[in-house]
């Protein structure tokens, strides 16, 4: 590193900092393990909150979904406010970029709900005695950037102090409960549909090792959620999540086994990222991915699937698309929900 947190130091210039290297993770690859999660929450109920009808909660805790939602009273059921808070170490070293992807990150938790988020607060832990200010500066401005594209005020925000620099949001948003994306709603015979490709993490994980930039998976995170979601609620879906640090596999047995299904994988329809297999062949594996395996496998059919299959199909994303259970216009179907079986997960 070029700082310390001890002695006498000068703070690096911005142009010299490869921020990647002042976490020991990167984005969504730096989440609690997804076994290890449920277990802390496990239990864990909302107490009754006086004046809340316990039906005004419509989505909560026991799903592990993306974000609660609740209905707003007197809004004769017609709206319903989505909360949520998303926010993780750099997965790339240019503060603007990480900026915008940790934003377009939160985001996504209303966009896989159905929502449209309304305002956002930044989270911002910051070393600041070691990285300079005009580095979370730029990563402010990145977020502001993307809520901006997305229609949403930025209003403020909470910053702390951490040996470990970390960025995100916390949004709110609202949504029709009529047309609400959830994912304990999955029924067999639904196709499966992915609206951007794997590969992130890989990507993500080569990048912080050789310093290579790949402008296409940028482009990917930072995209925005939006136009998936709309189409997905317009089609008439009704059950969807979006892919992040737990996986593909990780998400997608959340959601066969909050809807009671099991979910078959077309392992050849899934997309990748250019050079995501390549950088997975050559090792670059993050932790994280390697651990979203290792919690599935005991509730998946592997069938032939290789190591490295297996892993991809694992990979945390930071920012990945939306898994919707219907056809989405544009997005690959790459599986389907059927009646459950003894595996949550079918992978062929």
């Amino acid at each position: 590193m070029t700082g310390t947190r001890t002695g006498i130091h000068e703070p690096p210039r911005q142009g010299t900092v490869r921020l990647t290297q002042y976490a020991h993770g990167g984005g969504c690859a730096c989440k609690i393990p997804p076994g290890e999660l449920e277990e802390i929450v496990a239990g864990l109920t909302a107490p009754g909150t006086p004046g809340v009808a316990t039906g005004d909660l419509l989505v909560g805790l026991e799903a592990g979904d993306d974000a609660a939602v609740i209905r707003l009273p007197g809004h004769a059921g017609a709206t319903a406010a989505v909360a949520t808070a998303d926010f993780f170490t750099p997965v790339v070293d240019d503060p603007y970029d990480w900026g915008r992807i940790a934003a377009a990150n939160a985001l996504s938790d209303v966009y896989a709900m159905g929502g449209t988020p309304l305002v956002a607060v930044n989270l911002l832990c910051w070393p600041r005695d070691v990285l300079p200010f005009d580095l979370a500066r730029e990563v402010l401005r990145g977020g502001m950037d993307i809520a901006a594209a997305a229609g949403c005020v930025v209003a403020g925000g909470h910053s702390v102090d951490d040996p470990e620099p970390k960025y995100g949001m916390a949004v709110t948003g609202t949504v029709d409960p009529d047309h609400l994306l959830r994912n304990d709603a999955g029924r067999p015979g639904t196709p499966l549909s992915l609206t951007k490709p794997l590969g992130l993490g890989v990507l993500n994980n080569l990048h912080k090792t050789t310093g290579e930039v790949f402008p296409h998976a940028i482009e990917t995170m930072v995209a925005l959620n939006r136009d998936a979601a709309r189409a997905a609620v317009a089609a008439g879906a009704v059950c969807a999540t979006d892919v992040t640090g737990f996986g593909l596999l990780g998400h997608l047995y959340k959601l066969a086994r909050a809807s009671d299904v099991t979910a078959v994988v077309d392992s050849a329809a899934v997309p990748f990222l250019d050079g995501a297999r390549e950088a997975a062949r050559t090792g670059h594996i993050s932790g994280g991915t390697r651990r979203n395996l290792a919690w599935v496998t005991p509730h998946t059919d592997f069938g032939g699937a290789d190591e490295l299959t297996r892993l991809l199909l694992a990979d945390a994303q930071t920012s990945g698309g939306l898994l919707v259970a219907g056809e989405v216009p544009g997005a690959p179907v790459i599986g389907e929900l059927v009646p459950a079986g003894p595996h949550r997960l079918v992978v062929r």
